[in-house]
């Protein structure tokens, strides 16, 4: 019997996502599971039961059926102290779970012999990026966070000259450039605000740049990468400087978005009551580290505040906000899972504990707490022989007439070898021009002309666009074309292909080079173009 995937209604107070969509049911049902949605589970993703149905899943009526009949469980939140009772002796469960923060919820699951997978627990690993599902919900967040502080802020984002006055255009600080930061970033400049934004990591400042914002260096240095790719707890020292540099963009910015979050550790406070007051009246804060405690002091997690005319936003729910396109986000996250557990696609799933993936994702197995995993395999870089150290050779002496000019040996013997080729290539055309046909050298000219030029057109062109260069000389090679259409069409009186015509053989060959050269000709600009607009934004 094939297992059955139970998606249940999140019971949270306004959560809106849903574990998985209609698009994903038909995929999971293909690798052998039977899939069961509790009624209504979507319909605050705008995914009605109906969609449901005809993607071949089974409506059920109620939590505790639903529950009671899922061998698999998909959730996007923890489960609840009921729902833990609802669940199944030895079912597994998926969902984000926050292993570190919530030790009562793992001793509960475990006492249920459960095995649970969770989704905040994936390997930073390239191999798993198609399963981070942290990952997805922060882009959304920090896309939303733009989105919230230009409702709070009340001015545009863009700057505008126009007849009834100029409108600067907005400053937005950004703090952590993680996923949610950088998808702040590249939504503020967007917008048309100008950006900065400051990370403990100095490697990620190319891309802060790439999304059109400006990095602001702490001037203090310190390795601020912890393991995963996430930051790390900094030193006294490199929080002091930090502070001051917030401080300092506080005071000019309009909003300040912040993201910093350290895994299994409440969330840093880097915004002041100080950094607060200092901020221009209408200015806006969005914390999304306020469900971890907050960034900044004054965040009330769950609501927007004003403080001393500074609008706070600790909302919690960015991510379901837009819950249409974060649980279909999510859901493919959760089918990429699937996939890796059921590989043989016959509804059933292996939780392979030698699998880096699962085992890092797993942190309970048949009600046996295995949390936290082993830190991730890296692999070394091979260690490089030593090289011995070669006694450097001395350098020939140089001649006297050289020495006398104060000049070295090595340029008077390469202007020398190259007087000789220019002058071995003067007496090879002078034979020529003597001695070739008068028809022969304007020709002979021309070509050398051409490959000069050409030398100099293709050395000094960037090597990025080698490629879309040398697609549109193969197109501009193509005027051979009109040689071979002079051989098709040559004076008359002529009797296509008469073996009596000497050179009758010329005009299949030309009518085969006029079909080739325009594929070239057609083929090299269609390459050019694909090519060029890849450097287009």
């Amino acid at each position: 019997m094939p297992l059955v995937i139970g998606v249940p209604a999140e019971s949270a107070a306004g959560e809106k996502r849903v574990a998985t969509v209609p698009d994903v049911v038909g995929k999971l049902i293909q690798l052998g599971f039977s899939v069961a949605v509790q009624s209504g589970a979507g319909a605050g993703a705008n995914c009605d039961d109906e969609a449901y149905r005809a993607a071949g899943a089974e409506i059920v009526d109620g939590a505790s059926a639903l529950w009671a009949k899922a061998d698999v469980v998909l959730k996007v939140r923890p489960p609840t102290v009921d729902e833990i009772a609802l669940m199944r002796e030895g079912a597994t469960l998926v969902a984000f779970i926050w292993p570190a923060q919530n030790p009562d919820l793992m001793q509960r699951l475990a006492a249920k012999r459960a095995t649970v997978l969770a989704m905040d627990s994936v390997p930073r690993i390239s191999r798993a990026q198609k399963l981070d599902a942290l990952s997805s919900m922060a882009n959304i967040a920090g896309y939303r966070a733009v989105i919230e502080a230009a409702h709070a802020f009340g001015r545009f984002f863009t700057g505008q000259i126009t007849a009834a006055g100029k409108v600067p255009p907005a400053r937005v600080f950004v703090i952590g450039a993680g996923v949610a930061g950088l998808a702040a970033i590249g939504t503020a400049s967007s917008l048309g605000a100008v950006v900065r934004a400051n990370d403990t990591r100095p490697e990620v400042a190319d891309q802060v740049v790439s999304m059109g914002g400006d990095f602001v260096p702490v001037d203090y240095v310190e390795e601020g990468a912890g393991v995963g790719g996430y930051a790390k707890v900094m030193s006294e020292g490199f929080q002091k400087a930090q502070r001051d540099v917030f401080a300092r963009e506080a005071k000019d910015a309009d909003i300040v978005i912040t993201t910093a979050l350290i895994p299994g550790r409440p969330a840093p406070q880097l915004i002041t009551v100080d950094m607060v007051r200092s901020m221009k009246p209408g200015s806006v804060i969005v914390d999304l580290a306020a469900e971890q405690g907050g960034n900044c002091e004054l965040t009330v997690p769950g609501e927007s505040v004003v403080r001393n005319g500074v609008t706070i936003i600790g909302y919690t729910d960015l991510a379901s906000r837009l819950a249409k396109q974060s649980s279909t986000l999510y859901a493919n996250n959760l089918l990429r899972l699937t996939e890796e557990l059921c590989k043989a696609k016959d509804g059933r799933l292996n939780v392979d504990m030698n699998d880096e993936v699962i085992r890092g994702t797993t942190v309970i197995k048949d009600g046996a707490i295995t949390w936290p995993p082993p830190p991730p395999k890296l692999t070394a870089a091979p260690t490089a022989k030593p090289v011995p150290m070669q006694p450097a050779a001395k350098p020939a002496a140089a001649p006297a007439a050289a020495r006398a000019h104060g000049h070295g040996g090595g340029a008077p013997a390469s202007a020398g070898k190259s007087a000789a080729m220019f002058a071995a290539a003067a007496v090879v055309f002078t034979f020529i021009g003597a001695n070739a046909p008068p028809a022969f050298l304007p020709h002979l000219t021309v070509f050398v002309l051409a490959c000069f030029v050409g030398y100099m057109v293709v050395w000094n062109v960037t090597p990025a666009l080698h490629t879309p260069l040398m697609s549109v000389t193969n197109a501009i090679s193509s005027i051979i074309v009109i040689g071979a259409l002079v051989q098709i069409a040559p004076p008359a009186p002529y009797i296509p292909f008469d073996v009596r015509r000497p050179g009758w053989i010329l005009t299949p060959l030309a009518v085969t080079s006029i079909a080739l050269v325009t594929i070239n000709m057609f083929g090299g600009f269609a390459v050019t173009r694909r090519m060029l607009a890849m450097f287009r934004k």
